[in-house]
């Protein structure tokens, strides 16, 4: 290849890095900066929590349908439309005077620009680059994706800290402009026919999606099965339950639907057949418990470090940002210096990586310990995400034909979705469950709460608690009046529980990527520019 055709495939790349890093930064940037945003729109924490449900929730239930419609009018198109539908959401929200008009920006505008982008980038690496090049392009954009996680709340810190969040939305606009000049650059796959859109399969995707994942990130405060005490009920069980249950069984009318379509001959919003396919649903599976294990550790480690540990927002991405490096690392060098390994064995080793970060930060999380037992478990978390990513995408777009990869794009961003969604909703309800009953248990055997105390505490934590630090406590505790013995004990109780919390969700996210090993059977052993299927044991 010559050197200008290696400049632009590589402008190519980085542009549509650049499109992932920004549809990925939204999610983590602002997690720091929650409550300095809510003071500037004049809305509460619940409020801005509420928006950051919402853009998951769009990205969710119209990714499928945003695939389809990069299939009608064409993926370059359909990634540029998104471009500018997503710089239009970020200027509004960069100047978004309240909630209303910060959830227009934000959850509806940049929601959509997202599910028109996502599946667009997987079609176009596709287009852009041949068969045996295609795993390092895929680990470059899914490191960038990554990347952005681990950055964003330096990101989101350092702006709010120095300057005012509303930079990070204004500088994505900008980034946007500079993806739309690249844009033009890229080859452009074949527009396949244009049949009318399934608009019954987008209308019942949409709901199915958007009950199950609704349903989820309202776990920690509903509950998953039985009610919390005084909380939203619904025939005496959960909300999240029926919306579960419900949301499955408007997907089976979309699956009823969708076979019905293909028996009449007309275009369905996505082929059923293409689930049969044992490598596209083992990559999918990898990609689910992929999210949903990043999705978990970066709830519970930027907890540690600023609630427990009590940094600023800014250390706290400084603390994260080792993950980066190993991460990079794996994702763009194993395609790089081992372009035959098995996809297996790496997905394998990098689900190991990831358990044993997991492992050893469980080991390492104590009362006293400091900020630096995160460095290690993060550069394993690194090394197992950016492996991950080095073959997954491949390993999915591989499995289909060429023609297909955009719908390949609406179900890979979906089942990512999902993942983060249901890792973010598991951790943090499992934590607050811990914490409550560890603060209960304690407050019980310490001799310096009155037993007065310890029967309104046992009332009171029945239904969870929060997660705040040691000063937040204090000053609520100093405002009921308690006496400084008793805050002192209840301070040691409630650090103590909060360990417990962080240990116990650790604990299950340790548990489900042990699980997503016995599923990597279904993961190739040769690359896909290899036609040898040659046994490779992984």
């Amino acid at each position: 290849m010559s050197s200008a055709a290696r400049s632009g495939t590589g402008l190519v790349l980085a542009t549509l890095a650049s499109g992932q890093f920004l549809m990925t930064l939204d999610s983590s940037v602002m997690n720091v900066s929650i409550a300095t945003v809510a003071e500037d729109v004049g809305t509460t924490v619940t409020g801005i929590q509420g928006a950051i449900t919402a853009y998951t929730l769009v990205m969710a239930t119209l990714m499928i349908t945003g695939a389809k419609i990069g299939a009608l009018i064409g993926r370059k198109r359909a990634f540029a439309i998104g471009c500018v539908i997503y710089g239009a959401g970020s200027l509004t929200t960069a100047l978004a005077p309240s909630l209303t008009v910060l959830l227009i920006g934000w959850s509806l505008l940049e929601g959509i620009g997202a599910a028109l982008i996502l599946p667009a980038i997987v079609s176009l690496v596709a287009a852009n680059f041949p068969a045996e090049r295609r795993p390092a392009a895929y680990g470059i954009v899914a490191a960038a994706g990554a990347a952005a996680v681990a950055v964003g709340p330096l990101i989101g810190g350092f702006c709010t800290t120095y300057f005012s969040w509303r930079w990070v939305f204004a500088g994505e606009v900008v980034l946007v402009l500079l993806i739309l000049l690249l844009t033009r650059r890229m080859a452009t796959p074949p527009k396949e026919a244009e049949p009318p859109l399934d608009v019954v399969g987008a209308i019942l995707s949409a709901v199915g999606l958007g009950l199950i994942v609704y349903g989820v990130l309202r776990s920690s405060e509903w509950g998953w099965i039985q009610p919390k005490p005084d909380g939203t009920s619904w025939a005496g069980l959960s909300p999240t339950v029926w919306l579960v249950i419900g949301g499955l069984f408007v997907l089976w009318l979309f699956m009823r639907w969708q076979l019905r379509r293909e028996a009449q001959g007309t275009e369905p919003l996505v082929h059923l057949a293409m689930f049969g396919n044992r490598q596209l649903v083992g990559g999918l599976l990898m990609f689910f418990f992929q999210y949903l294990m990043q999705a978990g550790l970066f709830f519970v480690v930027p907890l540690f470090l600023s609630v427990c540990l009590g940094l600023s927002a800014i250390d706290t991405g400084v603390r994260i940002l080792p993950l980066s490096v190993t991460l990079l690392i794996a994702a763009i060098g194993i395609p790089r210096l081992l372009p035959d390994v098995s996809p297996r064995r790496v997905v394998r080793w990098g689900l190991l990586a990831l358990f044993a970060g997991t492992v050893v930060l469980l080991g390492a999380l104590d009362v006293d310990a400091g900020a630096e037992i995160v460095l290690v478990p993060l550069l394993l978390v690194g090394l197992g995400i950016g492996a991950l990513a080095s073959q997954l995408g491949a390993v999915t777009v591989s499995a289909v034909p060429d023609d297909e990869a955009s719908e390949v794009g609406g179900v890979q961003n979906t089942m990512t979705n999902l993942g983060a969604s249901l890792g973010t909703a598991l951790a943090g309800s499992i934590m607050i469950a811990a914490v409550a009953s560890g603060f209960a248990t304690n407050i019980e055997a310490s001799p310096a709460i009155p037993d007065g105390v310890k029967a309104e505490a046992h009332v009171r934590l029945a239904s969870g608690v929060p997660f705040v630090s040691d000063a937040e406590l204090n000053d609520a505790l100093a405002a009921a009046g308690a006496s400084n013995a008793t805050t002192e004990a209840a301070i040691d109780a409630y650090a103590d529980a909060r360990i417990e919390g962080l240990k116990a969700a650790l604990s299950i996210l340790a548990v489900l990527v042990v699980l997503a090993l016995f599923f990597t059977d279904r993961i190739p052993v040769t690359q896909p520019k290899s036609a040898d299927p040659a046994a490779d044991p992984g």
